[in-house]
């Protein structure tokens, strides 16, 4: 009997023993194609050398320091290497130990920023309906999926909730795509003016919308229309790249390809590749010299803030990818997955939309392609697709409430940026076998 308190008591999962590349193996030597890096999370694929040699050096020299009392080389080296390749005025990173703690992180300094500068009514968050931020509390209040946050609703803080920039749903006939990117930026506009400008201290939305969402990619102009509205009402603009960012979408930042630039980053999953935990919070100087004249402290942190070791893998992962050549194979095999699901699902008749950049795909699956119209949640076409996806030896990431929180299924794809031509085409045939046995 196991003493693992597991994510579902109801399931009785293989045991991982072994992977190599884009595959894991379980005790019973079956193969899977990872096809999801787990959630978004192996870019580098598994059973890299360099990123082992690494971590087992710095093992060898130091594993823990205590921030309280040290800092470290590998995590000087990882802020620096992170700085410089980020865009805009970003200056200051804050090593945490994954995504949730770097949201919760991006949320408690954007409060401090403004208390340290004299407006303390400023303690309002918005946010995005169908986003998704983590699992503490603080993230979970931001995030916006019904689903989630349910149970936990006495919980959770009062963020305010605008909808997504989702285009395949939201856009109205004869709209362009501008008009649209437009309209639904400007629904941050019409919030802070209903809440009252004064009282909010920032807004929070990931670039590429991923689980919840299914690799849900904003409008042209959405973002530049968002950065203006927060700099007419001087609200700080927190971008959730936890899993859309680090290559994954084929630029080191996701929000690079919108020409946007925020004043809190967040990054995760991707930074770490599996092979530490690791999570960073990027702020600009302008924040951190807020906090630096001020007080001079920032009233939060973890033990495992800035771990020597988690830092050392970071540092290596993030220099295979900008020395790799990662980013531009993302793009060239991003377009090659893209192109194979349209030729494969573009006329299927309970396929909606094929999304996405680079290698972070989303296929929204509906029981009517001309209406739109979802399947009936208590078919649970996602979980069913993921079950089956998985004896056909895929790890691929299907979930359900695309729409709303409860309506809508999708699948996301995210596999490591290593991916080849023939595995493409293997993720394609499995994710068709899984559909067709399901639907």
């Amino acid at each position: 009997m196991s003493h693992v308190f597991p994510r579902h008591s109801k399931l009785n999962p293989p045991t991982a023993v072994a992977a190599e590349g884009c595959y894991l193996i379980d005790s019973n030597g079956k193969r899977y194609l990872d096809g999801s890096g787990g959630a978004a999370v192996s870019c580098l694929g598994h059973g890299d050398a360099e990123v082992a040699a690494a971590i087992k050096a710095q093992l060898d020299q130091l594993a823990f320091a205590h921030t309280g009392f040290f800092t470290s080389e590998p995590a000087e080296a990882l802020a620096d290497l992170l700085i410089a390749n980020a865009p805009g005025d970003l200056d200051r990173v804050y090593l945490v130990s994954g995504g949730s703690e770097a949201t919760e992180a991006a949320i408690k300094l954007a409060r401090q920023y403004w208390v340290e500068k004299g407006e303390p009514k400023r303690g309002h968050l918005i946010a995005r309906k169908q986003s998704y931020h983590g699992n503490t509390i603080g993230a979970l209040s931001a995030g916006g999926n019904e689903w989630r946050r349910a149970q936990f609703a006495p919980l959770l803080l009062d963020v305010s909730h605008i909808d997504p920039c989702y285009e395949y749903r939201l856009r109205h006939d004869g709209e362009s795509a501008e008009d649209y990117g437009l309209r639904a930026a400007n629904a941050l506009e019409e919030e802070l003016l209903r809440v009252g400008p004064e009282t909010v201290m920032a807004f929070m939305a990931e670039p590429v919308v991923g689980a919840t969402a299914g690799a849900l990619a904003p409008a042209p102009g959405y973002f530049k229309r968002i950065r203006e509205i927060c700099d007419k009402y001087g609200v700080l603009l927190i971008l959730d790249e936890v899993m859309c960012g680090m290559g994954r979408t084929g630029t080191l930042f996701a929000c690079e390809q919108d020409d946007v630039t925020p004043d809190i980053a967040c990054i995760a999953k991707g930074l770490g590749a599996g092979y530490q935990p690791i999570g960073a919070m990027l702020c600009t100087a302008d924040i951190y010299d807020t906090i630096a004249s001020g007080t001079g402290f920032f009233q939060h942190g973890h033990t495992y803030i800035g771990h020597p070791t988690a830092a050392a893998g970071g540092l290596a992962v993030v220099s295979a990818i900008l020395n790799r050549g990662l980013l531009a194979r993302v793009q060239e095999q991003g377009d090659k997955l893209h192109q194979r699901l349209v030729d494969r699902f573009g006329q299927h008749s309970h396929i909606g939309d094929l999304r996405g950049r680079g290698l972070f795909r989303g296929i929204e699956i509906v029981e009517n392609r001309e209406t739109k119209a979802p399947f009936d949640p208590t078919r649970g076409v996602a979980g069913k697709i993921k079950k089956a996806a998985f004896e056909a030896g895929l790890v691929c990431y299907p979930m359900s409430g695309t729409i709303d929180g409860r309506q809508g299924d999708h699948i996301l794809l995210a596999p490591p940026f290593i991916i080849n031509d023939d595995q493409l085409d293997e993720l394609t045939d499995k994710v068709e076998q899984a559909i067709t046995a399901v639907i």
